[in-house]
């Protein structure tokens, strides 16, 4: 979102903008766990005043998405070994829980839909674009996820996404994958075949085995 558009027409629209593209890009892993930030930084950046600045900043932290420290210190998250387990242990709950409900409704359209998205996954990590392939990564698990008609749910998910970005970004620094990983086929080849407890398990395996290997 270019810095003209955050700033749009008025205070609490732009409030909302700047969080939207604040959060896209600890989401998609932009910024590295740690990553210090300013309000006045941040203020400068988009052309706004710190009031929205602030207001994006507050809302971004109650979710997860950043840190405030004691003394007003604001970065991205820095996650130990525990919180990483724990996190991955929510995904591997929530998450297969999600594509069962969306199973019923995975008609070849999804299908073809998320095998787009695969081959686009496949080509970021062929460019070894970190943030396209994170990108990716999302997108496909949350076409999939849509279909379960479950919003309370997608959004606990997303809240969890959103606390991991900076980490994630650092998990695909360490495996430098050239290649979408093999359980994106098993989700897809589950879904053609209506197979439940396979779709859970790929589900399960794809959303914890790399975050499993930052948390020894």
């Amino acid at each position: 979102m270019t810095r003209e558009a955050i700033r749009g027409d008025g205070g609490q629209a732009a409030h909302d903008r700047l969080y939207r593209s604040l959060r896209a890009r600890i989401l998609h892993g932009e910024l590295p766990p740690g990553h210090p930030l300013t309000l006045r930084g941040i203020a400068r950046e988009f052309g706004l005043s710190m009031t929205p600045a602030r207001e994006a900043v507050r809302r971004l932290a109650a979710e997860g998405a950043l840190t405030l420290s004691a003394s007003g210190r604001i970065s991205t998250p820095e996650l130990g070994p525990e919180r990483i387990e724990e996190l991955a242990a929510i995904r591997a709950i929530l998450e297969p829980e999600l594509a069962s409900r969306a199973l019923p409704r995975a008609h070849m359209a999804l299908i073809e839909r998320l095998q787009a998205i695969n081959a686009a996954h496949a080509e970021a990590a062929i460019k070894h674009d970190a943030v396209a392939y994170i990108r990716t990564n999302l997108e496909f698990h949350r076409t999939l996820y849509l279909r379960a008609q479950a919003p309370a749910l997608l959004a606990l998910t997303e809240t969890v996404w959103l606390q991991l970005g900076p980490t994630m970004r650092a998990l695909y620094a360490r495996l430098r994958r050239a290649e979408p990983p093999q359980t994106h086929r098993m989700i897809l080849a589950a879904l053609k075949a209506g197979d439940e407890p396979g779709l859970r398990l790929a589900v399960r395996t794809d959303v914890t085995h790399g975050l499993r290997m930052l948390a020894p």
